[in-house]
């Protein structure tokens, strides 16, 4: 849910500002508007610290700074010249200057061996340097200032020999080196360097909000907004009685576009994350954390789909516990991800490529309820039908929250159009879903579902906008039916990858075990160590390709499919308190 937020506009003097501002960092609740579009010499130089502090404590965790790239960059080229130079061999270079000045001068060529003449041997003073590769590296010798032609062209000859260009590579190794040796030196300053961004980043915060505050008075009066959760106004309150600053305290409203903040169960925050990467919705949207907690799990378990890598990655999210920085904040959504993907992946039979279903110490009452297998009827897999199944669930409860939202927005006299469609897809599944399993007659169903239409077709077409003219209403509804008609068929058919993706990991995880039980052969000895290494190699590739599907693809389901049925944009920002 989105915290509702309480509006503190401040009056105070000019001189004020900075100490007022202090002050309210160290309480560390009201979110001050900044502007973020404001400059000046000191919003620059603070943005330039902190990017110099981040830039070197990047290069400290990598051990590599800019200097290390130039010399790996000049290493590579000296490298690529070796490469160059290696079919010749480690020339000399002042011998072959010497022989020029006693009059003998050489021509280098390569060609294809395929087209190499060996006669060219009995015309031409010719030596064959080395071939590999399909290609022969020669040379030719003539008298300085002598007329030469040959039908192969020349190559450039070699100015710097293998031995010296090695010596400099060496030179470079050692460069990187005692570079790399002087940021690891600099590791154990990472803390306070961190803890000096900290300090920058709430400067520069509270002299955006001091470059946000209006002026009036000829300068001397300086007017501020901020913002803070509802639940801590009394604390807020007394805090601020005691500045003596005059302020008016208000419930903000959405044209206020107050920061926002969510608060969620214990289980659906910590799919929060992935509601930040969309957008956080706007004061007067719905907080979408909630939907996108449970069917993301649910299609991320169906696109693993295998008990086993559920299991991996609950030790994976356990091992990250503890540990600071990148995935380890995430352990614990890793370790419910993994749960579910251990459930739903034996429901749907697979442990590390394996079919549980053809596992005969697994009890029968047990097999026969994992959804593996076809249909009787069609021969359709029951996994396909199940992920489009929850497509459309996941679809008609877009079309539920939509219709609620609009209705709480705008109310039900002009929400007619969205309850429409709402009604004629939702109620038209529910029917068929009642009559498929014969809780309704067919005859039954076939009026239930005609009067839905007619009902439906009222908002649709006549009054999706009550007050305009009908036949505009007529053509809107048309031109939304075309919409609806083209876009959900496609929308649908998007949770097919729910299969997919669970299929495919599926197979290339038994393709590593029939590889390595052919390795492994009826009568193994020394076998059971390429099998060991084949069976941990495949198996955490086809872990790490899967989860990366399985991060992606639900995520679009999501993104696209859901919050673009159920109207959700996403458009708020985050709740960012000032701080010391």
């Amino acid at each position: 849910m989105i915290i509702p937020m309480t509006k503190y506009s401040f009056i105070l003097l000019s001189e004020q500002t900075e100490g007022f501002l202090e002050s309210i960092a160290h309480l560390g609740l009201l979110d001050i508007k900044r502007d973020s579009k404001a400059s000046d010499e000191l919003t620059d130089s603070l943005i330039l610290q902190i990017q110099d502090l981040k830039k070197s404590i990047e290069q400290i965790e990598k051990a590599e700074d800019d200097y290390i790239k130039d010399l790996n960059a000049k290493r590579r080229s000296l490298t690529a010249k070796v490469n160059e130079l290696k079919p010749w061999g480690d020339v000399n270079i002042s011998e072959i200057k010497a022989l020029e000045e006693t009059g003998i001068k050489y021509h280098f060529h390569c060609i294809s061996t395929k087209k190499f003449n060996k006669s060219w041997a009995k015309d031409y003073p010719l030596q064959i340097v080395s071939e590999s590769n399909g290609q022969t590296w020669f040379v030719i010798v003539t008298g300085v200032g002598e007329e030469y032609s040959f039908p192969v062209a020349e190559c450039p000859a070699p100015t710097e020999s293998i031995s010296s260009l090695l010596i400099d590579i060496k030179n470079i190794d050692d460069s990187i080196a005692r570079s790399k040796k002087a940021l690891e030196a600099r590791r154990p300053q990472i803390p306070s360097m961190k803890e000096d961004i900290a300090h920058k980043t709430a400067e520069l915060e509270r002299h955006l909000a001091q470059l946000s505050a209006g002026k009036s008075a000829e300068d001397l009066l300086t007017t501020m907004t901020g913002f803070a959760p509802s639940d801590k106004d009394e604390f807020i309150t007394e805090r601020l009685d005691k500045l003596d600053v005059f302020y008016i305290k208000e419930a903000a409203s959405v044209e206020d576009n107050p920061p926002i903040k969510l608060k969620n169960n214990k289980f659906s925050s910590q799919f929060e994350v992935l509601t930040g990467m969309y957008g956080l919705p706007a004061y007067n949207e719905f907080d979408p954390t909630p939907f996108l907690s449970i069917f993301f799990l649910l299609f991320f378990a169906m696109c693993m789909g295998d008990a086993g890598y559920g299991l991996l990655l609950i030790l994976i999210g356990f091992a990250l516990k503890g540990k600071e920085g990148g995935l380890a904040s995430l352990y614990r959504l890793i370790i419910t991800l993994g749960i579910a993907t251990t459930v739903i992946g034996f429901g749907m039979g697979g442990f590390f490529g394996f079919n549980l279903a053809t596992v005969k110490w697994i009890p029968e009452s047990i097999r026969s309820h994992m959804v593996t297998g076809e249909l009787k009827v069609g021969n359709y897999s029951l996994q396909m039908i199940l992920a489009l199944a929850i497509g459309i669930l996941h679809i008609c409860l877009a079309l539920i929250v939509k219709a609620v939202y609009v209705v709480k927005k705008d109310g039900l006299k002009n929400s007619l159009g969205p309850l429409g469609w709402t009604t004629l897809i939702v109620g038209t599944v529910l029917v068929l879903s009642l009559a498929m399993i014969n809780l309704v007659d067919e005859f039954t169903a076939k009026w239930i579902i005609i009067a839905i239409a007619i009902i439906s077709a009222l908002g649709i077409y006549l009054f999706n906008k009550i007050g305009r003219n009908p036949l505009v209403n007529i053509g809107s509804g048309l031109w939304e039916t075309y919409n609806m008609a083209s876009g959900l068929m496609s929308d649908v058919l998007s949770y097919i990858r729910l299969y997919a993706l669970a299929l495919s990991g599926g197979m290339l995880g038994s393709t590593f075990n029939l590889i390595g039980n052919m390795v492994l052969g009826s009568d193994p000895t020394w076998q059971w160590v390429p099998y060991a290494v084949i069976l941990i190699f495949g198996h955490c590739l086809n872990l790490a390709m899967s989860c990366l599907s399985a991060f992606v693809h639900p995520l679009r389901l999501n993104f696209v499919e859901f919050f673009k049925n159920s109207g959700y944009e996403g458009s708020g920002s985050e709740y960012r308190p000032l701080k010391v």
